[in-house]
Protein backbone atom coordinates (compact mmCIF):
# COMPACT_ATOMS: atom_id res chain seq x y z
CA UNK A 1 0.00 0.00 0.00
CA UNK A 2 1.27 3.47 -0.69
CA UNK A 3 0.09 5.88 2.03
CA UNK A 4 1.33 9.41 0.94
CA UNK A 5 0.12 8.39 -2.74
CA UNK A 6 -3.37 7.47 -0.77
CA UNK A 7 -3.32 10.79 1.13
CA UNK A 8 -2.47 13.21 -2.60
CA UNK A 9 -5.46 11.42 -4.28
CA UNK A 10 -7.67 11.81 -1.27
CA UNK A 11 -6.98 15.34 -1.72
CA UNK A 12 -7.76 16.09 -5.47
CA UNK A 13 -11.07 14.24 -4.47
CA UNK A 14 -11.57 16.88 -2.11
CA UNK A 15 -11.80 15.04 1.15
CA UNK A 16 -9.41 16.76 3.59
CA UNK A 17 -7.08 14.45 4.85
CA UNK A 18 -5.15 13.77 8.83
CA UNK A 19 -2.19 11.71 9.43
CA UNK A 20 -1.21 9.94 12.45
CA UNK A 21 1.30 7.33 13.68
CA UNK A 22 -0.99 6.07 16.58
CA UNK A 23 -5.22 5.91 17.22
CA UNK A 24 -4.17 8.48 20.54
CA UNK A 25 -2.78 10.68 18.79
CA UNK A 26 -5.58 10.82 16.24
CA UNK A 27 -8.23 10.77 19.14
CA UNK A 28 -6.94 13.96 20.66
CA UNK A 29 -6.64 15.76 17.10
CA UNK A 30 -10.57 15.07 17.18
CA UNK A 31 -10.99 15.75 20.85
CA UNK A 32 -9.33 18.95 19.47
CA UNK A 33 -11.43 19.42 16.61
CA UNK A 34 -14.84 19.03 17.78
CA UNK A 35 -16.36 20.73 20.74
CA UNK A 36 -19.53 21.92 22.20
CA UNK A 37 -21.47 20.06 19.88
CA UNK A 38 -23.61 16.99 18.86
CA UNK A 39 -21.55 14.17 17.62
CA UNK A 40 -23.13 10.85 16.06
CA UNK A 41 -20.85 7.91 15.75
CA UNK A 42 -22.37 5.20 12.87
CA UNK A 43 -20.76 1.44 13.64
CA UNK A 44 -16.59 2.07 13.81
CA UNK A 45 -14.81 -0.70 15.26
CA UNK A 46 -11.61 1.94 15.25
CA UNK A 47 -13.34 4.65 17.24
CA UNK A 48 -14.02 2.13 20.14
CA UNK A 49 -10.46 1.08 19.88
CA UNK A 50 -9.23 4.80 20.61
CA UNK A 51 -11.78 5.72 23.04
CA UNK A 52 -13.96 8.34 20.79
CA UNK A 53 -17.16 7.93 22.52
CA UNK A 54 -15.50 8.47 26.09
CA UNK A 55 -13.02 11.04 25.24
CA UNK A 56 -15.78 13.24 22.77
CA UNK A 57 -18.09 12.85 25.67
CA UNK A 58 -16.12 15.62 28.02
CA UNK A 59 -16.95 18.46 26.11
CA UNK A 60 -19.80 17.26 23.84
CA UNK A 61 -23.51 15.20 23.55
CA UNK A 62 -22.61 11.54 21.42
CA UNK A 63 -24.81 9.70 20.19
CA UNK A 64 -23.52 5.64 19.39
CA UNK A 65 -25.72 2.79 19.42
CA UNK A 66 -23.14 0.66 20.13
CA UNK A 67 -23.03 2.23 23.68
CA UNK A 68 -26.88 2.96 24.11
CA UNK A 69 -30.03 1.22 23.22
CA UNK A 70 -32.63 2.21 21.15
CA UNK A 71 -34.11 3.77 18.21
CA UNK A 72 -33.77 6.66 19.16
CA UNK A 73 -30.14 6.25 19.82
CA UNK A 74 -29.91 5.76 15.79
CA UNK A 75 -32.40 8.63 15.12
CA UNK A 76 -30.23 10.69 17.53
CA UNK A 77 -26.57 9.49 15.35
CA UNK A 78 -27.86 10.27 12.07
CA UNK A 79 -29.51 13.98 13.06
CA UNK A 80 -25.93 15.68 15.09
CA UNK A 81 -24.62 17.58 13.32
CA UNK A 82 -21.20 15.57 13.26
CA UNK A 83 -20.94 12.28 12.13
CA UNK A 84 -18.03 9.74 12.99
CA UNK A 85 -17.75 6.10 10.95
CA UNK A 86 -14.90 3.96 10.02
CA UNK A 87 -14.19 3.29 6.33
CA UNK A 88 -14.17 -0.62 5.01
CA UNK A 89 -11.70 0.07 2.39
CA UNK A 90 -9.84 2.74 0.97
CA UNK A 91 -8.41 2.87 -2.71
CA UNK A 92 -4.96 4.13 -3.28
CA UNK A 93 -6.45 6.10 -6.54
CA UNK A 94 -8.98 7.92 -3.04
CA UNK A 95 -12.06 6.34 -3.41
CA UNK A 96 -13.96 5.22 0.35
CA UNK A 97 -16.04 1.71 0.12
CA UNK A 98 -18.60 1.67 3.04
CA UNK A 99 -20.77 -1.88 3.74
CA UNK A 100 -23.77 -1.41 5.99
CA UNK A 101 -26.65 -3.73 6.67
CA UNK A 102 -29.41 -0.94 8.37
CA UNK A 103 -28.54 1.65 6.60
CA UNK A 104 -27.50 4.13 9.63
CA UNK A 105 -23.86 4.63 8.90
CA UNK A 106 -24.30 4.93 5.33
CA UNK A 107 -26.94 7.98 5.65
CA UNK A 108 -24.95 9.48 8.01
CA UNK A 109 -21.86 9.85 5.79
CA UNK A 110 -23.69 11.35 2.73
CA UNK A 111 -26.61 13.64 4.34
CA UNK A 112 -27.31 16.38 6.72
CA UNK A 113 -24.18 17.08 8.34
CA UNK A 114 -21.96 19.85 8.63
CA UNK A 115 -18.68 17.82 9.36
CA UNK A 116 -17.59 14.22 8.49
CA UNK A 117 -14.41 12.55 10.02
CA UNK A 118 -13.74 9.11 8.48
CA UNK A 119 -11.43 7.07 10.87
CA UNK A 120 -9.38 4.89 9.39
CA UNK A 121 -6.19 2.61 9.54
CA UNK A 122 -4.02 2.55 6.57
CA UNK A 123 -4.41 -1.26 6.76
CA UNK A 124 -7.63 -0.79 5.01
CA UNK A 125 -5.65 0.29 1.98
CA UNK A 126 -5.89 -1.23 -0.99
CA UNK A 127 -4.21 -0.56 -4.66
CA UNK A 128 -7.02 -0.42 -6.56
CA UNK A 129 -11.29 -0.40 -6.73
CA UNK A 130 -11.22 -3.79 -7.06
CA UNK A 131 -9.20 -4.78 -3.98
CA UNK A 132 -11.27 -2.43 -2.02
CA UNK A 133 -14.21 -3.55 -2.72
CA UNK A 134 -13.09 -7.56 -2.14
CA UNK A 135 -11.17 -6.12 1.02
CA UNK A 136 -14.96 -4.65 1.62
CA UNK A 137 -17.04 -7.68 1.17
CA UNK A 138 -14.66 -10.21 1.89
CA UNK A 139 -12.47 -8.75 5.30
CA UNK A 140 -14.30 -6.37 6.80
CA UNK A 141 -18.23 -7.44 6.51
CA UNK A 142 -17.26 -10.96 7.49
CA UNK A 143 -15.15 -9.96 10.50
CA UNK A 144 -17.92 -7.38 11.31
CA UNK A 145 -20.57 -10.44 11.04
CA UNK A 146 -18.72 -12.20 13.66
CA UNK A 147 -20.04 -10.03 16.43
CA UNK A 148 -23.28 -10.98 16.09
CA UNK A 149 -25.38 -14.31 16.77
CA UNK A 150 -26.30 -14.59 13.03
CA UNK A 151 -26.79 -17.41 10.46
CA UNK A 152 -24.73 -16.58 7.97
CA UNK A 153 -22.66 -18.74 5.15
CA UNK A 154 -19.50 -16.48 5.01
CA UNK A 155 -18.99 -16.75 9.25
CA UNK A 156 -18.57 -20.34 7.71
CA UNK A 157 -15.53 -19.95 5.08
CA UNK A 158 -14.66 -16.70 5.62
CA UNK A 159 -15.78 -15.09 2.32
CA UNK A 160 -18.75 -13.09 0.86
CA UNK A 161 -21.36 -15.52 -1.41
CA UNK A 162 -23.56 -12.42 -1.51
CA UNK A 163 -26.11 -15.02 0.00
CA UNK A 164 -30.07 -13.93 0.56
CA UNK A 165 -30.03 -14.65 4.37
CA UNK A 166 -32.28 -12.53 6.36
CA UNK A 167 -29.76 -11.86 8.76
CA UNK A 168 -27.30 -10.69 6.29
CA UNK A 169 -25.37 -7.18 7.55
CA UNK A 170 -24.20 -6.28 3.95
CA UNK A 171 -27.25 -5.20 2.13
CA UNK A 172 -26.03 -1.93 1.07
CA UNK A 173 -22.41 -0.47 -0.34
CA UNK A 174 -21.55 2.93 -0.87
CA UNK A 175 -18.60 4.37 -2.55
CA UNK A 176 -17.90 7.72 -1.87
CA UNK A 177 -16.18 9.39 -4.68
CA UNK A 178 -16.13 12.75 -2.89
CA UNK A 179 -17.78 15.29 0.01
CA UNK A 180 -21.28 14.81 -0.76
CA UNK A 181 -22.69 18.64 -1.40
CA UNK A 182 -22.91 20.99 1.37
CA UNK A 183 -20.89 19.86 3.69
CA UNK A 184 -18.97 22.15 5.34
CA UNK A 185 -16.04 19.66 5.99
CA UNK A 186 -15.39 15.64 5.28
CA UNK A 187 -12.16 15.03 6.62
CA UNK A 188 -10.52 11.15 6.71
CA UNK A 189 -8.09 10.41 9.60
CA UNK A 190 -5.73 8.16 8.79
CA UNK A 191 -3.66 6.20 11.46
CA UNK A 192 -1.17 4.13 10.93
CA UNK A 193 -1.54 1.31 13.59
CA UNK A 194 -3.57 -1.65 12.80
CA UNK A 195 -6.82 -0.79 13.79
CA UNK A 196 -10.73 -1.86 13.15
CA UNK A 197 -11.53 -4.76 11.00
Amino acid sequence: MDVEKTIKNLRLRHFEVSHFATGAQAADYLCSQIQDTEVGIGGCKTADQIGLYEKLGAKNTVHWHWKEQGWEVLEAENAAPVFIAGANAISEDGQIVEIDGRGNRLAGLVFGKKRVYIVASTTKICPDFDSAVYRARNVAAIENGKRFPNDVPCKIDGKCHDCRSPQRICNAMLVLWGPMMDMQKVEVVLIDEPLGM
